[in-house]
């Protein structure tokens, strides 16, 4: 450990597909050799999701070249701040999950006191790296999104972390774009089910593309194939849709952009920045800046560890 490292954080990520932990430093770097990683997933069962957290969260901790004094965890959602509990959107086996008592039960470690444990929307905690120490450094009023397997989000206002009444703002991904569907209240047309990597690639599999992987429609892309090009300008309009209402009604100054299938064409930002403007109705809206987002991968960690180095923009769960 070093003096500019300082204090360290156990930060943990539960998503979808997996669920990380590792030890995080006050200058956001992550400590080596304590990020661990296991399976979570709708094919698993709730004991074998509870085993794959307490699993990364113990070699985390052992790993840990420092006492930690606090614990981040950003979850999929959506989540319950004032109960601790989840009710991830792909993980049904989870609904009703109480994620902070579970891990607060294994970091004790035979502490007299409890360590401060807190709990946020995964896509906050991006917006909230990306505002410490990514993209949106310095920018009061910014917005973080993931475009990837799912599509989400964070929101910064006055320089606060926006949670809302239950912890669950941001969730863009579940926002109808009414312009491509036409049909509202379905779940077929959130701009998730428009704009993900997955849902991408279906939509071009229908229209007789022969590939079968985000991978696959990004190599056709840099060659030129119609069906593949039109499937990525199609998701970056439908991001950028929705990115327009959201700067309308935030009033946001700048979108820092990440998630695997933002990195599907080079100039998917382009694309998106461009189609925000294009469906702005007010000016103010127009001006969004749309950039990529800094801290990639280890983003959903330093946001999750930055939920306590950062306590002065967390603004602090409702009461039960």
């Amino acid at each position: 450990m070093t003096a500019e490292q300082g204090e360290a954080v156990l930060a943990i990520d539960l998503g979808g597909t997996k669920v990380e932990a590792a030890v995080v430093w006050a200058d956001g770097s992550i400590a080596e050799g304590t990020r661990h990683r296991a399976p979570t997933g709708a094919d698993r069962t709730r004991e074998q999701v509870g085993d794959s957290i307490a699993q990364v969260v113990a070699r985390a901790l052992a790993a840990s070249p420092a006492p930690v004094i606090g614990v981040g965890i950003g979850s999929a959602g959506p989540v319950s701040l004032a109960h601790g509990t989840i009710a991830p959107v792909n993980m049904l086996v989870l609904h009703g999950f109480d994620l902070v008592g579970f891990v607060r039960e294994r970091v004790r470690l035979g502490r007299a006191d409890d360590l401060p444990i807190v709990l946020r929307l995964d896509g906050t905690c991006i917006a909230l790296a990306e505002h410490w120490l990514g993209a949106n450094a310095g920018i009061d009023d910014c917005m973080a999104m993931v475009v990837s397997t799912g599509v989400g989000g964070g929101i910064v206002s006055g320089g606060r972390l926006v949670a809302g009444n239950s912890g669950n703002a941001g969730h863009i991904g579940q926002l109808q774009v009414a312009r491509f569907s036409g049909v509202h209240g379905d779940a077929s047309h959130t701009l998730e089910a428009l704009a993900s990597g997955p849902r991408s690639v279906l939509w071009a599999q229908a229209q007789g593309w022969g590939g079968s992987t985000g991978e696959d429609l990004a190599r056709d892309y840099a060659a030129g194939n119609d069906v593949a090009v039109a499937a990525v300008r199609r998701s970056a309009a439908a991001v950028g849709e929705a990115i327009a209402s959201a700067s309308t009604f935030l009033d946001l100054k700048q979108v820092a952009i990440g998630g695997g299938f933002s990195r599907v064409s080079a100039d998917y930002i382009e694309l998106v920045a461009a189609a925000a403007r294009a469906a702005a109705f007010l000016g103010y809206a127009a001006d969004v800046s749309v950039v990529r987002a800094a801290l990639g991968d280890d983003s959903p960690l330093i946001g999750a560890a930055a939920l306590v180095f950062r306590a002065d923009v967390v603004a602090p769960a409702p009461a039960a």
